[in-house]
């Protein structure tokens, strides 16, 4: 093949995308995309100074999970930590000062890049999901994730969509578990946070004397590299870590029509934890919800939520019905 002619079609990319129960990593189907020059110093240029917020956690493995609400906190520009997370001594002043780099990692995560581009809408053309057989779709409807070398997101299920993962800068190892080892992961709720779903298991340190039935997992383990979009089908379990001192990645998540009835279950699931929460010790609140999550919302708004999940459900089931009915006859 040509280095300009791409492996798929944006139809045939789709339709993999939208049908395969497995993970896949696309090679050569983003060669041409700007966003691959979005590398940390790059994008510090474009941010000119914006301060964004940065969770830290330590590198020191430990046999539980490093829940987002057993993180610290910092507001840092992308020259402050990329100065950090390159050992410079300038660091003994600003944000990173109380955070050792050989102990500590730090990942901006979860960035919707409308929000922190929204001065500079061009630059949402820089991503180009067409190409998978998303026409419209751009950096609008993506996150940006930017990390150090240890920086890890908790092993979890996203009850929404499948994801695709484009990498830029760095190398990430990706854990895999298919949907058929969630019992062996040791699902919780807790802490809460809208569409994800945590294991109680550190994967990559797992104690097995808690959890025995770890051991029957099979694991999928990916090294993603720059240039690779990574496919996260529905309902996979994933444990992501950096393995490079800076790491940039983009993702977007794919809607998929099973997210009808996954809302209805999310509604219920809020409204529950909700109404748990507030018989708790009002001290005990934060350890609940997820940092994503802003409070915990009202018993009126966790209604508001579960009707519109049940009505978008019904009225999907209702135009699939008469879709069947048109084709038959």
């Amino acid at each position: 093949i040509g280095e300009d002619v791409k492996p798929f079609t944006p139809e045939k990319a789709k339709e993999i995308v939208m049908s395969l129960q497995q993970p896949a990593v696309f090679c050569n189907m983003v060669g041409d995309w700007p966003a691959l020059h979005w590398n940390a110093k790059y994008l510090s240029a474009v941010l000119d100074g914006k301060a964004i917020q940065f969770r830290l956690g330590l590198k020191a493995v430990d046999l539980v999970p490093q829940f987002e609400t057993r993180c610290s906190y910092v507001k840092a520009t992308l020259e402050e930590f990329l100065a950090w997370s390159c050992g410079q001594p300038s660091c003994l002043s600003g944000p990173f000062s109380c955070y050792e780099y050989s102990k500590y990692w730090a990942y901006a995560d979860y960035k919707y890049i409308a929000r922190i581009f929204e001065d500079k809408p061009d630059i949402f053309q820089d991503i180009r999901w067409s190409d998978f057989g998303f026409p419209g779709r751009s950096g609008k409807e993506s996150t940006l994730w930017i990390g150090s070398e240890g920086a890890n997101t908790p092993c979890h299920l996203d009850s929404y969509g499948c994801n695709l993962v484009l990498q830029v800068q760095g190398r990430k190892r990706w854990h895999l578990f298919p949907p058929g080892d969630t019992s062996f992961l040791y699902p919780t709720r807790i802490p809460y946070e809208e569409s994800s779903v945590f294991s109680k298991v550190n994967v990559a340190n797992p104690d097995l004397k808690r959890f025995p039935e770890f051991r029957n997992t099979t694991a999928c383990v990916v090294t993603l590299h720059p240039g690779q979009v990574l496919l996260v089908p529905r309902h996979w379990w994933h444990y992501v870590e950096s393995i490079d001192p800076v790491t940039v990645s983009i993702n977007s998540w794919i809607e998929l029509d099973a997210d009808h009835e996954a809302r209805v279950e999310e509604a219920i699931t809020r409204m529950l934890v909700c109404a748990i929460k507030s018989a708790e010790n009002p001290s005990d609140g934060d350890l609940w919800l997820n940092p994503t999550e802003v409070e915990a919302t009202s018993h009126e708004i966790n209604l508001q939520y579960l009707n519109k999940a049940v009505s978008a459900y019904f009225r999907c089931q209702k135009a699939s019905v008469s879709e069947q009915a048109c084709s038959s006859s």
